[in-house]
């Protein structure tokens, strides 16, 4: 070959060789395996183990650390995965209050992050840091007024409420106060605990003294049993309320025969089987849940693990949108990332369909909720 036709062979093979190869993607994940929350951060951590390596044609590092329930450890965790990890967006955590304490930490580095909780506060759009964050579970909001629709069907005329004394219980107070006073039911009692408290007996007391016809129990977890069981235990006979924060098999187990007869709005997707054909959810929450049974056994689905999963499907979605526009690791690629989710379109996910807009970081609507009740420890569809 003449000199100078080899010199541009020679030049491009350089490149090819000399060229880095584009980063890896860094997910930083942190959620709750342990404390209080740990029956919604076990089925989470379980789901990231089931998701893909690589998405687009690149490989994906899932960076996975346990908060503890703790908000302290929450933050901690993400700065760490921001600063040490070096990673293009956060998941997590598991529960509000942990959420909300990432949303300054996130937003000064201007990092995207996918929230597993469950309160509107966590992408509040007064709130100009929410910019950099979003959020796969149902807004209370959105639950409480299925809730209020539900309890008008059923004649309640006054109910009371009992609740997590954190950002998890106080949004749903809120929320229930709007949607109760719409369906023109009233608010007679308002009940306080912790998630560790091992006795409610005192509040309990307090609430029935109001004899309600209803009553909303705003918890989450495991921790949701504790007014319950008590309430049956002091005789109550009047519909008692969950919120989709207990919708999984460890609530289930703790609660026990005292869980039969309490309803609840959830996403569709936790009795997908029971939904008609032409729901759009329902393939979606198939393939999702069959993979999770198939590894983890069955009717140990749960809707947190499906928070998880739509989160890493929001990801699936964006990442080839933002490769287009900066590579992994750089400022440009977050960016693009962020704007990439809040472009999501009709994505038809396990939970929901989610569609998002500046004013809109959650992106769910009324076909991401479902009324159900207990029914000898099975969930049950409400026709």
């Amino acid at each position: 070959m003449h000199v100078r036709k080899l010199l541009p062979a020679l030049a491009a093979a350089l490149v090819l060789v000399t060229a880095p190869a584009r980063a890896d993607i860094n997910v930083g994940v942190t959620l709750s395996a342990t404390g209080p929350a740990a029956s919604l951060g076990i089925p989470e951590k379980n789901t990231f183990d089931l998701l893909p390596t690589a998405v687009a044609g690149q490989k994906i590092n899932w960076i996975i650390l346990d908060d503890g329930s703790d908000t302290t450890k929450a933050v901690t965790n993400t700065r760490k995965l921001i600063s040490e990890d070096k990673v293009d967006v956060i998941v997590g955590s598991t529960i509000t209050p942990n959420s909300l304490a990432m949303v300054d930490v996130v937003a000064d580095a201007e990092t995207p992050m996918i929230s597993m909780a469950a309160s509107a506060r966590i992408v509040d759009p007064s709130n100009p840091k929410t910019r950099w964050v979003f959020k796969t579970p149902q807004n209370d909001a959105l639950m409480a007024d299925a809730i209020a629709v539900s309890m008008k069907a059923n004649g309640v005329k006054t109910m009371a409420y009992i609740g997590f004394a954190d950002a998890y219980g106080d949004g749903w107070l809120a929320e229930m106060k709007r949607s109760a006073q719409t369906a023109g039911i009233k608010v007679v009692a308002e009940e306080k605990y912790n998630r560790n408290d091992p006795s409610v007996t005192g509040q309990i007391l307090k609430i029935l003294s109001a004899k309600p016809d209803a009553i909303l129990i705003g918890a989450s977890g495991t921790p949701g049993a504790t007014p319950q069981k008590e309430l049956v235990a002091r005789g109550y006979k009047g519909k008692v309320y969950q919120t989709h924060g207990i919708a999984n098999p460890d609530f289930l187990r703790v609660v026990g025969k005292d869980g039969d007869g309490t309803l609840l709005p959830i996403g569709p997707m936790l009795v997908y089987e029971q939904l008609p054909d032409s729901n759009p959810l329902k393939k979606s929450a198939a393939e999702y849940i069959t993979k999770y049974e198939a590894k983890y056994g069955k009717d140990s689905r749960s809707t947190f693990g499906g928070h998880a999963w739509d989160a890493y499907m929001l990801l699936a979605q964006a990442i080839p949108q933002a490769l287009k526009k900066g590579a992994p690791g750089t400022k440009e690629f977050r960016a693009a990332l962020r704007d990439a989710l809040e472009n999501t379109k009709e994505l038809v996910a396990s939970h929901g369909v989610y569609t998002m807009t500046p004013q809109d970081h959650n992106g769910l609507d009324n076909r991401a909720r479902t009324m159900i009740k207990i029914d000898n420890g099975k969930w049950v569809l409400v026709k």
